[in-house]
């Protein structure tokens, strides 16, 4: 008798419905495959690891028991989707994640019917769910709602602002809070404390665990006054939790990893669920790789990797990455100044003020992921006399921005703001594009906006921040290290809105501002090798501008060009309304302006997507002939 070879339970499932046939058991089955097969696949394309890990068996539980896509399934944040996207018809392109062409790092409606809800930043999903809700009741598209939200997106004050309405209105929505204790950095706050509380109680635990299980075996005229004594036990014994008193039905905590719970707690709730229910699971995120799990972030964010060791295939660079830059620039004036201190929100890691939270521990705070707390908080220290530097990225930032108008520009306190991931930050694609801090920092009254050319160009703008006391402030700079400039050992203030020329030429002047300074300078030497030498500038400020050397290069030149990592409404809108309140139009200058499209532009790497911007050195050489009238044949490909 010959033995047949066993086909793999994830062979077997190309989408959710595939696994309605599947016994419990072989769901268990499916589990670690799928945790092997999202190993595999993001060792070959880099992302983010742990978070995935961390929610098989829920995935796996999720798409057994609801059905998606009539069913609206909304992953927080997105850094959980890659086993999602495994059962749901991606598996043939999960190799292809966060690659020019491939899937998103990230759920995105256009990608998939099974993506209903589009995210990358975190705490919308209970919004959109009782959006989803609430358009079923109204005859919109059927089907449950259900968020899975983890225990450091909480931390948002819009989940809890979700969280009330949906309690008011009462109608059916399921919202899975994954608690790993664990976010990015680890989660800080009261919130996080109390629901490590909430299931660190071995009696309750014992007692709770007894409770359900006799009423499972009264029978059934019996069942629902013993389910009142059971909560009026946990009641007394807890002084009942924070989700009921939302409107929510609280059921929980349970392990997250065992699908002899999620299966029968999840089919109880779709079938009897009316109103609004939250259920609490625990899971350890990176469960089921060492690697993963040994590490400081639980594998978060990892480059391509060795499956057997974990280990990294980091490329080799010359240059310190800006972030670093940043936080040793910051580290070295905080040594200086006692009341310098810096606040972020839950990415201590990421801004690298963790550097300056291990030689400086008080004068460091992460407030979880709560931007606009975050801005009002800096707000607060400067008013106290203190000097904060609020270190958000720039696509974070977004979130806290009335704040920043309302708390911090209007009062003119002395906030620094160090605006890391500005411009196209690549494999993150749209979502975390940095292209509209300049446009929307700029417009504020009293805003100083400077942006770093190159790394040595950083340092003297953290030194800049430091000295300024005029008011709020703001540096952007890149994801990614810098172009190998020499260092200086210690920063200088700059002079606040003075820019300066790095070559001089004729004809046309370009007039750069940020780290596009480089592309800049390669398209400068293409154009010399055409007898077309520019001048080329590196404004440092989008505010104040710098309106003698605008004004001198448009007065000496035939041509002004200027290039910003920024959509339109930016650094190029503040020199067009400066040369036309001069009347400098009225002389033939011809102006042109090289911007971000408008248009969102997906993931690539940043050189591919600046490329699709239409910024790079190529391309910035054709503009500059194209504004010239000069013709292009014979132009380098």
């Amino acid at each position: 008798m010959t033995n047949r070879p066993v086909t793999p339970t994830l062979d077997r499932v190309h989408l959710p419905a595939d696994m309605k046939a599947l016994s419990d058991r072989e769901l268990k089955l499916l589990a670690d495959e799928l945790r092997a097969e999202t190993i595999s696949a993001v060792s070959v394309t880099g992302g983010h690891l742990g978070a995935g890990l961390g929610v098989v068996e829920l995935t796996v539980a999720l798409h057994a028991v609801f059905d998606a896509p009539r069913d609206k399934l909304i992953w927080d944040v997105g850094h959980q989707c890659y086993p999602h996207k495994i059962l749901t018809g991606r598996r043939d392109r999960i190799r292809t994640l966060r690659s020019e062409g491939g899937l998103s790092g990230f759920t995105k409606r256009s990608e998939s019917p099974f993506d209903p809800f589009g995210a990358a930043h975190s705490s919308t999903s209970i919004s959109a769910a009782l959006g989803f809700a609430m358009a079923a009741e109204l005859g919109g598209d059927p089907g449950d709602a259900i968020a899975v939200i983890g225990d450091g997106s909480m931390s948002a004050g819009m989940a809890f602002e979700a969280m009330n309405n949906a309690g008011h209105l009462k109608k059916r929505l399921f919202v899975i809070l994954n608690d790993n204790d664990m976010s990015i950095a680890p989660p800080v706050g009261a919130l996080s404390t109390y629901l490590s509380r909430l299931y660190a109680g071995a009696p309750f635990q014992e007692i709770k665990q007894a409770a359900k299980g006799m009423v499972s075996l009264l029978p059934e005229p019996f069942q629902e006054g013993a389910r009142r004594a059971k909560e009026l036990l946990k009641g007394i014994t807890v002084g009942g939790t924070l989700f009921e008193e939302l409107g929510f039905s609280y059921i929980g905590p349970i392990d997250g990893h065992d699908l002899d719970q999620l299966l029968p707690v999840l089919r109880t709730v779709k079938a009897r669920a009316t109103g609004p229910t939250l259920i609490h699971v625990i899971t350890k995120k990176g469960k089921g790789y060492a690697p993963a799990e040994q590490a400081a972030d639980k594998g978060h964010a990892r480059a391509k990797f060795d499956v057997l060791t974990g280990e990294q295939k980091k490329a080799a660079s010359n240059a310190p990455s800006y972030t670093k830059v940043f936080a040793q620039a910051l580290l070295r004036a905080a040594e200086d100044d006692s009341k310098i201190v810096a606040v972020t929100a839950a990415m201590p890691d990421g801004t690298g003020l963790d550097l300056m939270a291990g030689r400086f521990p008080k004068r460091v705070f992460d407030v979880g992921i709560a931007e606009q707390h975050a801005v009002t908080f800096a707000a607060g220290l400067a008013a106290g006399g203190m000097k904060p530097f609020c270190a958000i990225y720039s696509t974070f930032l977004q979130r806290g921005y009335d704040q920043v108008v309302h708390d911090v520009a209007i009062q003119r306190l002395p906030v620094r703001f160090a605006i890391d991931r500005a411009g196209l930050v690549g494999a993150d694609g749209a979502t975390h594009a940095g292209a509209f801090d300049v446009a929307f920092m700029a417009n504020l009254p009293g805003m100083v906006v400077m942006a770093a050319a190159d790394e040595a160009e950083l340092v003297h703008m953290v030194a800049t921040a430091a000295a300024h006391n005029d008011g709020p402030i703001a540096f952007r700079y890149p994801r990614g290290d810098g172009v190998g400039v020499e260092m200086p050992a210690k920063g200088v203030p700059l002079e606040i809105g003075k820019g300066r020329v790095i070559r001089q030429g004729a004809r046309v002047a370009i007039l750069s501002f940020g780290t596009h300074l480089a592309e800049v300078l390669q398209a400068a030497e293409l154009l010399a090798l055409r007898g077309l030498p520019p001048t080329v500038a590196d404004a440092r400020f989008a505010k104040p501008l710098d309106r003698d050397l605008i004004l001198d290069l448009a007065h000496t030149h035939e041509a002004l060009i200027t290039i910003e990592e920024g959509a339109i409404g930016g650094f190029a809108s503040h020199v067009a309304h400066l040369l036309a309140e001069e009347g400098v139009f009225d002389t033939g200058l011809k102006f042109r302006s090289m911007v971000l499209p408008d248009t969102f532009i997906d993931h690539a790497s940043p050189e591919a997507m600046y490329r699709t911007a239409g910024m790079d050195a190529a391309q910035i050489e054709a503009k500059v002939l194209e504004t010239l009238g000069v013709a292009v044949v014979g132009r380098r490909a």
